[in-house]
């Protein structure tokens, strides 16, 4: 196939269905993670969960780089807005998400935060050559997926001398947090889910490629197929995961072939090596402090850090209690499980960072009409 719309063939979709429900085992459930917040909204606006049979579970992920950032670094971005004054770039998801006090960036910028939404680091960077006077920093989230173009604004900044540019680093890593569902004592107290096997992000494994989920299948024995994110793409790693299943295999097999290799981007992670090392430890909403999950800048680029220009200070908040935000991330809960989806919680009223981004779970299934199964 070359075509977009070759990958959304209703025909076809229907004998890949006929294929799975062949092969599905009577008496078996399959549960499959699906890590990526794309495919989540894929497999919301295409309905291929009305496809797939009664046994076959998606369980929805972490992947939403927009709803694993915990509310306590979104105060310090308010804050730092608010208290230095700095012009503060970031994605337009990020300015919608809530924090304490019923702030949010966008409130923020309502009460005369400079607050920029920008469509790349690079818009960012060029702000910065624009207003030399003003201190200009990028509130960097991510995943490996965003992560290489920070370090290249990074190295450009460096080499121009710009000295009103930082940034304030919030990328995190997908690998990390695979294991932490998998093996956490703490998670597993805050509930459980089963998983048969993962569906393995696209545009991340485009940069680290499928390499980094083979510990996964020797050590954990769970199947990873890394799927495209169409709604064919999808359709594809579920029956390549159920016939994993079948045949008692546990191996990395590659579904999105056309942009993904075993190696990855060898550049963009050579990249990102010469700018970032790991935190020892970092927090993602419903996960808790996840170990070696996240990237912060070399101590060579430190003039580029915005937590130590700023001195900074990491604060931990807890999720509102009527948001179940932390249990859907984690896959224990649907979110037609929470209370207030659908009603309080909407994309124009979120209560949780779920219902903001367009990756997120709860926006994707209220979006596409999936809170209707609510009743």
């Amino acid at each position: 196939m070359k075509y977009v719309d070759e990958y959304r063939d209703g025909a076809l979709a229907r004998t890949i269905a006929a294929r799975i429900a062949a092969a599905v085992r009577p008496g078996r459930t399959y549960h499959f993670m699906e890590f990526c917040g794309g495919h989540t909204h894929a497999i919301s606006r295409y309905g291929v969960t009305d496809l797939l049979p009664p046994s076959v579970v998606m369980v929805h992920g972490p992947g939403c780089p927009v709803c694993v950032l915990p509310v306590g670094r979104i105060d310090m971005a308010i804050e730092l807005a608010l208290r230095e004054k700095v012009v503060l770039c970031t994605y337009a998801d990020t300015v919608r998400v809530p924090a304490s006090g019923g702030l949010s960036l966008m409130k923020a910028k309502a009460r005369g935060a400079d607050v920029r939404m920008v469509y790349s680091a690079a818009d960012a960077l060029r702000i910065a050559r624009e207003e030399p006077g003003r201190e200009v920093v990028f509130f960097a989230i991510g995943f490996e997926t965003t992560t290489p173009p920070t370090a290249l604004v990074l190295r450009e900044a460096r080499a121009a001398g710009l000295s009103n540019f930082s940034v304030f680093c919030n990328h995190v890593l997908t690998p990390s947090a695979i294991a932490h569902i998998l093996e956490s004592p703490e998670v597993r107290e805050l509930g459980t889910v089963v998983i048969d096997g993962f569906v393995g992000p696209a545009h991340v494994s485009t940069v680290i490629g499928a390499q980094p989920y083979e510990y996964f299948a020797e050590e954990y024995r769970k199947p990873v197929v890394i799927a495209g994110f169409e709604p064919l793409d999808v359709m594809l790693a579920v029956e390549m995961l159920v016939r994993q299943v079948n045949e008692g295999r546990a191996e990395v097999e590659n579904e999105f072939t056309r942009a993904v290799t075993r190696e990855g981007n060898a550049r963009a992670k050579d990249l990102v090596a010469e700018v970032f090392e790991l935190r020892r430890s970092f927090e993602w909403r419903g996960l808790g402090l996840v170990p070696y999950s996240a990237l912060r800048l070399k101590t060579e680029w430190s003039a580029f850090d915005a937590e130590r220009r700023f001195a900074m200070a990491d604060r931990r908040v807890p999720d509102p209690k009527a948001c179940e935000c932390g249990a859907i991330l984690r896959g224990v809960k649907k979110p037609v499980d929470c209370k207030v989806f659908g009603t309080a919680c909407t994309p124009e009223t979120p209560i949780g960072s779920c219902m903001v981004s367009s990756e997120g779970a709860c926006a994707a299934h209220y979006t596409y009409g999936r809170y209707r199964s609510a009743a």
